[in-house]
């Protein structure tokens, strides 16, 4: 199937060719057509899927089709800053032949006065994280009473960062005659409570992402004895001549300035990137990215959704994340567009049990390297259970003692019922010298 045969706008289309793009992939060939029929959608997609356009082609058909308001008809809330500059940039690529195409982004970091700016003179999209989009409604800066088409993206992210409040609050500003498309990894649990409540006999699409289709990333495990352990390193891994652009994930904000830092004072050229930074700061370290500027970019996992930087040949978990969803989709920021890709994770010795989570919930074994001469002394925690059939508690092969029961049907016995008992009351009564208190005695 072609583009073509989606029945999309003609501009839309048009712009859909320019970019490049001819066949569908298979989660825009299912969600664009039931978006453009007007139902509320329910899609599961894995991230790299092309989950943007099978939105925001739809979108950008009706605001086709209709007069422009001059408020808000389209609304997509996301979780992060560069997952919202990600969408943004789409509605640029897929609107450019669309006329009077208006669009904002609202996030934290911009000014405020410059998006209220904006909002009055008139915008047809509006692009949000949840905080942000509340602080405006809270201001009357924008009106919502117009939205035809509501669109969570990531909804599952959204919601284990805190937004649930900020997200019904939010949807209660817009008509119950919205079309609600809700996109997410998994629509099970908190998520699936959440799409029950603001949709309306929604379709239900799960697209599991063929072997052809996964991307070519070689993952490795390296064990490390201590902070200045992974810092050898990760200077080793980065002076590989292999490297074409790195990013490097770590736990904390103050981590990933340290680390840059430090980068930067052996001759890389390295920046950091995380929450603290002002929007325009971030713009211009990612826009530096792109360009190739910087060659390594160390982030906390703000980066972890929405960065799409096609040179980036190597990520490198310095810190292993606390949930095996993330660590999927740390390692997607490379091997895109058909390149192949190369993930490395550092790992304490007492870490056996999150590279176990995330071998679970990825499927597969990492597999374990060393670099020569740099091999960890301590030895790591098992990353398996005990096996299959074994108990907890079961006595030793070499353990001598009797079991509980010693014949069979006999009464299990953990004392001896012929040692006469002595209650609290019959205990003789402590005798204390004189000279001496109580509790000395």
């Amino acid at each position: 199937m072609n583009f073509s045969e989606l029945g999309l706008n003609p501009q839309v289309l048009k712009a859909v060719e320019a970019a490049g793009y001819t066949q569908p992939t298979p989660v825009q060939e299912q969600s664009i057509p039931a978006a453009l029929a007007g139902g509320d959608l329910l899609v599961s997609s894995q991230t790299g899927s092309g989950k943007t356009a099978s939105f925001m082609l739809p979108c950008l058909h009706k605001l086709a089709s209709g007069a422009s308001a001059r408020q808000p008809r389209v609304l997509v809330l996301t979780p992060t800053r560069e997952l919202a500059a990600q969408v943004t940039r789409a509605a640029d690529t897929y609107g450019k032949f669309l006329r009077q195409l208006r669009y904002i982004s609202i996030v934290g970091g911009t000014p405020m006065h410059l998006e209220t700016r904006l909002l009055r003179v008139g915008v047809d999209v509006v692009v949000a994280t949840p905080g942000r989009l509340l602080d405006h409604l809270n201001r009357r800066s924008i009106d919502l009473s117009k939205i035809e088409m509501l669109v969570l993206d990531e909804a599952d992210r959204m919601l284990d960062m805190g937004f649930i409040e900020d997200i019904e609050t939010i949807i209660k500003g817009t008509p119950d005659t919205r079309q609600t498309l809700l996109f997410s990894a998994t629509l099970e649990g908190i998520v699936g409570n959440l799409a029950q409540r603001v949709t309306r006999d929604a379709k239900r699409i799960q697209i599991a992402p063929s072997r052809a289709e996964q991307p070519k990333i070689t993952q490795k495990l390296m064990y490390t004895d201590s902070k200045s352990h992974k810092s050898r390193l990760l200077d080793n891994l980065l002076r590989d001549a292999a490297v074409q652009q790195a990013l490097v994930f770590t736990s904390t904000k103050r981590a990933a300035d340290e680390i840059s830092t430090a980068l930067r004072i052996e001759g890389f050229s390295a920046q950091a990137l995380h929450g603290d930074m002002n929007q325009s700061a971030r713009n211009r370290t990612l826009q530096s990215m792109r360009q190739g500027r910087i060659k390594i970019l160390v982030a906390t996992d703000v980066a972890a959704r929405g960065l799409d930087v096609s040179g980036i040949s190597h990520v490198i978990n310095f810190d292993l994340p606390r949930q095996a969803e993330d660590y999927v989709h740390r390692i997607g920021r490379t091997g895109r567009a058909g390149r192949e890709g190369i993930a490395i994770s550092f790992a304490s010795h007492d870490e056996g049990r999150l590279v176990r989570d995330i071998e679970r919930y990825t499927t597969q074994q990492i597999e374990v390297g060393v670099i020569a001469g740099m091999e960890p002394k301590l030895k790591a925690t098992p990353r398996y259970a005990a096996p299959k059939g074994a108990r907890s508690g079961a006595p030793r092969s070499n353990d001598k003692r009797p079991p509980y029961n010693a014949a069979p049907g006999a009464p299990r016995k953990f004392s001896n019922p012929d040692k006469p008992k002595v209650g609290f009351g019959k205990r003789p009564a402590r005798e204390f010298s004189a000279d001496r208190r109580p509790w000395q005695n």
